[in-house]
């Protein structure tokens, strides 16, 4: 049967689309234009126009209807955005035209931060769905955003999605009789780490883990869907081809024809982590690291620069950006400081040394991080020595296995993740640990007694700085720093100081977020922010970030600056990285200028 216009038993004027013969039955899949909906129909049961009759109202309707489709389809027209309840910017035009100009609709969406990859990824499944080659979507986002997105999808396009959580399959299960639950419903959303596959889980058997992969990984990649859309799709890149959120890229990328990856920094500075989510969209065109070249990349991504971002008018979405760096000095008075420095750095490398001597790289994990501490606050090395010699008074054979972290996990998390995760078990001690810890101790506690930290003071020097430069008295800062103790030091430095000051971080629920958010908007002038508490936060009535603690991946550089960096910015943005001077800082700050050379070469984004 060739694609044509029919009635369906119920009298609507539909078209097919597409034809299956199974079993000597003939199945159609047929586009109602009436209610934009997609059915299967044995061929058996549609009726030719001839036979319908005389024409009726609806049927006029109908036909109406799916004349201007078709008629927009061979004039080139993009229907979504005259069916969405947004009005898209150029860019986002831009964005669906090129995506849905050939038949392989399989990108990387890779606008910078603030430009709006949901609304495209939406109009572009809104243009599928309404050319009839889009029934089933399945997107898949980090926990923290599920809800985001099924509110914009909704909003935005009047779509319904389903937000399924596998955690809750046991209750779903009684309501629903669907042998596999991932189709139950057309449109699903679903957090992104709770559906990679396990290769083993601590005290689980094998038939364990299969049957939690069958019905978290293996049924959802078997559920037949049309398109995938993966938010924050970098994640997907892994390690190795051997850890879990690259498997579960694998077979997401098999899963469906149609595919969109989500991420405003695809590109870490790795190479083999870049070829990896490259090789999602097309494993033939990326099949190793030679591969990888701004020229072979260039047809599969799509990316706007927030510089060359415009609105309807023409006119520059975006102010002008700054960066800056400050590197920090230890002054005379800050001996103690400087000499408990150099101490740490002795406990570290020699800790370290012996750790890989005796293959235990767990403890030079949290040597690395001791010496991250030191650079960040004296408050922050502290409190870790304490909770350090917490450990090492408590009997061996007391002392807990480490947890299973892949250093895809450990790569992942940000400072305070590091330092919770490490300092919160109980690991044995290295040779005279606990006479070095005892001592370490008693010079932090001395030098906290004896003067600020240096770069406390720094912080200080560039608010005042900037107030004046800016000309505005009351101006709101933006501060990130990557561990707790840091923050709550900053907050009272601050504070002491006549700074309205509020803090945010990942111990705090949704309600006081928004309380700290609206608080900064208003009467506040700092906002003291760790990784965790800045992840989804919209600041464009701020324009001052200053990065107090560095961090080692220089997408959470960008991140962290694009909380402020964003449309609806009205003032140029300042971005401010502190650097202690002749610490570990300047080794960070090395790598990220490696990392970034890396990135334009491969990626063509220049960043430095």
């Amino acid at each position: 049967m060739r694609p044509d216009w029919f009635y369906t038993p119920d009298d609507q004027l539909c078209q097919v689309i597409d034809t299956q013969t199974l079993w000597g039955e003939t199945i159609c899949r047929v586009w109602l234009p009436g209610t934009d909906t997609i059915l299967r129909v044995t061929a058996s049961r549609l009726r030719p126009l001839p036979e319908a009759g005389l024409a009726t109202a609806d049927y006029i309707a109908y036909l109406a209807a799916a004349a201007r489709v078709a008629d927009a389809l061979t004039r080139d027209i993009l229907l979504a955005p005259l069916d969405a309840s947004v009005i898209p910017l150029p860019h986002q035009i831009r964005a669906l035209s090129r995506a849905v100009s050939g038949d392989r609709v399989r990108y990387l969406l890779a606008d910078e931060v603030g430009l709006g990859k949901t609304i495209e990824a939406g109009l572009i499944m809104r243009e599928l769905k309404l050319r009839g080659l889009v029934r089933r979507t399945l997107v898949i986002a980090p926990k923290g955003l599920v809800t985001q997105w099924v509110a914009e999808m909704r909003t935005h396009f009047g779509e319904e999605f389903r937000l399924l959580i596998p955690s809750d399959f046991s209750f779903y299960r009684r309501i629903a009789r669907d042998e596999n639950l991932w189709q139950s419903h057309p449109q699903v959303i679903c957090p992104l780490d709770s559906v990679k596959p396990l290769d083993r889980r601590r005290g689980w058997s094998r038939e364990q883990v299969a049957e939690y992969n069958r019905e978290r990984f293996e049924e959802l990649v078997s559920a037949g869907w049309d398109l995938i859309i993966v938010d924050e799709a970098h994640r997907l890149g892994g390690s190795t081809e051997q850890v879990a959120r690259y498997k579960l890229g694998l077979g997401l990328a098999e899963a469906a024809p149609y595919l969109l990856l989500l991420t405003a920094t695809p590109h870490k500075g790795k190479t083999d982590h870049f070829r990896r989510l490259m090789s999602l969209l097309d494993a033939q065109a990326f099949p190793d690291e030679e591969s990888v070249s701004k020229e072979r990349v260039r047809p599969y991504v799509i990316r706007t620069e927030k510089r060359c971002a415009i609105d309807a008018d023409g006119k520059p979405l975006f102010k002008p950006r700054r960066t800056e760096l400050a590197s920090v000095l230890w002054e005379d008075r800050h001996r103690e400081q400087r000499l408990l420095y150099q101490a740490v750095s002795d406990y570290v490398r020699e800790g370290y040394n012996q750790a890989l001597r005796e293959k235990r790289s767990y403890i030079g994990f949290l040597l690395l991080l001791m010496q991250r501490l030191v650079a960040s606050s004296t408050r922050a090395i502290r409190t870790a020595l304490e909770r350090r010699l917490e450990v090492l008074e408590i009997p061996e054979e007391q002392l807990s296995l480490f947890p299973e972290l892949s250093d895809e996990d450990w790569a992942e998390m940000d400072g305070q993740e590091q330092m919770e995760t490490l300092l919160g078990v109980r690991l044995r001690a290295l040779k005279n640990e606990r006479a070095e810890v005892k001592l370490l101790l008693e010079t932090a506690k001395r030098s906290e007694s004896r003067a600020s930290d240096a770069k406390a003071e720094a912080l200080l020097d560039w608010i005042y700085r900037l107030q004046a430069e800016e000309g505005d008295p009351n101006l709101k800062v933006l501060v990130f720093t990557e561990f707790v103790p840091t923050q709550e030091m900053l907050h009272e430095f601050l504070t002491e100081r006549g700074f309205e000051v509020v803090c945010l971080n990942g111990s705090l629920d949704m309600e006081d977020r928004i309380r700290v958010q609206d608080a900064f908007a208003r009467e506040a002038r700092i906002l003291i922010s760790t990784e965790a508490g800045g992840e989804g936060l919209n600041l464009q009535f701020c324009h001052v970030v200053i990065n107090y603690d560095i961090p080692w991946n220089p997408m959470r550089l960008e991140q962290r600056i694009g909380r402020v960096d964003r449309i609806g910015q009205t003032h140029p943005v300042r971005a401010v990285n502190l650097v202690l001077r002749g610490s570990v800082e300047h080794r960070v700050l090395e790598v990220l200028e490696e990392k970034l050379a890396v990135i334009f070469e491969e990626l063509g984004i220049d960043k430095t």
